[in-house]
């Protein structure tokens, strides 16, 4: 007996949902070379345009010399260095939080913080559409697992009736594949009525939502009380790596002694953890990136719809566009990327089957030059969509 991984592969290249990994020739930015071609791009998430700052640079480079480079042990052994300690400080004052506590990256902070806080007995109410790390997340708590419907209070606050034990609300606060944003009011005021905490998953709200840029809480005006358990990543908006749970001082010592990909992983790098603090003072005092990005968002909506492309109901800089069938979704990708774009064809299983679509994102190191290029090919492209051939590239 023996696995038949040949077949799995070829299933999944038969469905359109063959996977590969593009090689990045350059650094992170609207203007990339992947594969050896020079490529305009609208794929990533550096939503401020920061991975590649000269300022964050130079802060990873100068903590690096004066820090060393890697973290050593774990924090709770010798791996809490002071620039760890600085920075966790920095994202409390930027969350209006007690506290925050550093994580090596977002999966392990969702997985971290679900398993600490909920066991066996309990109950984690998830939204259906949340990020695959809060699922797994869940699943692996031991909890009695649900998910609501998509942003959906009274779905929720039907399972909720039927909760046990501790009761754990989790949700994205920005949707990574659809762009739009949690109801974070009406959650938290159904969540509160039966006694459950609200935990939101804001990867992709920190950067472009809230006046200072923290995100859906801050947009909303909400408080400690109505969400007590925030979760954000370093490596979108802020341009490096890493996340970070933000809360009170009660849920980070629980964190500490409980969550176990915090007590058994070597912390980050030092360096790392400088370039994020030069990175968090850029996104808080440079408010021109959020007001730059907001009309980048505005004018490829306005002319998505002129040309009469399906957008999804996102105000944020994940611009969706949905095409349904997978084969077309890579096609319509190909055809922008032998024209010198590169934007991403969403394939399920990370999209709902019958729902590919190209993910257009958006960043603040844009130009507007640079988003009517991606219009006008878009406008080129989408009509020559039906008769062009079937292709295989590099898609999620």
């Amino acid at each position: 007996m023996s696995f038949d991984l040949s077949a799995r592969l070829a299933a999944r290249r038969a469905e359109h949902l063959y996977r590969q990994r593009p090689l990045l020739q350059s650094p992170q930015g609207p203007e990339v070379v992947v594969d050896g071609q020079p490529l305009l791009a609208f794929c990533n998430n550096d939503y401020m345009g920061l991975a590649n700052h000269p300022d964050v640079i130079a802060a990873w480079k100068a903590g690096a010399e004066r820090w060393g480079v890697g973290g050593g042990a774990s924090h709770l052994v010798i791996g809490h260095s002071t620039p760890h300690h600085e920075l966790e400080e920095a994202l409390a004052d930027l969350t209006g939080r007690p506290r925050a506590l550093l994580f090596s990256n977002g999966y392990m902070a969702n997985l971290g913080a679900v398993t600490a806080l909920v066991g066996q007995g309990d109950t984690v109410l998830e939204d259906r559409l949340n990020h695959a790390s809060l699922l797994d997340a869940g699943l692996l708590s031991g909890a009695r697992f649900s998910r609501y419907l998509h942003n959906d209070p009274d779905s929720l606050s039907s399972r909720l009736e039927k909760a046990v034990g501790d009761t754990l609300v989790v949700t994205d606060g920005v949707f990574s594949m659809d762009g739009d944003i949690a109801d974070l009011p009406a959650l938290a005021k159904v969540a509160k009525a039966k006694k459950a905490w609200l935990m939101v998953d804001d990867a992709h709200g920190f950067g472009p939502l809230g006046a200072n840029g923290a995100g859906i809480v801050e947009h909303f005006g909400m408080s400690l009380e109505d969400v007590p358990v925030l979760i954000g990543t370093l490596g979108k908006s802020f341009g490096t790596a890493g996340a970070f749970v933000a809360g009170s001082e009660e849920l980070i010592e629980t964190l500490i002694q409980f969550a176990r990909p915090y007590i058994y992983t070597t912390s980050q790098p030092p360096g790392l953890a400088c370039a994020t603090l030069k990175s968090l003072e850029l996104l808080r005092t440079e408010h021109w990136r959020r007001e730059h990005l907001n009309a980048l968002i505005k004018q490829f909506r306005d002319g998505a719809q002129a040309i009469g492309l399906e957008l999804m109901d996102s105000f944020t800089p994940i611009q969706p566009i949905v095409i349904g069938d997978s084969g077309r979704a890579l096609r319509l990708s190909q055809m922008l990327r032998e024209r010198g774009l590169m934007v991403t064809a969403i394939r399920p299983p990370t999209v709902p089957a019958g729902s590919a679509r190209l993910r257009v994102t958006l960043s603040a190191a844009h130009s507007e030059a640079q988003v009517r290029l991606l219009l006008e090919a878009l406008e080129q492209c989408y009509p020559l969509l039906e008769t062009s051939e079937s292709v295989e590239t590099y898609h999620a």
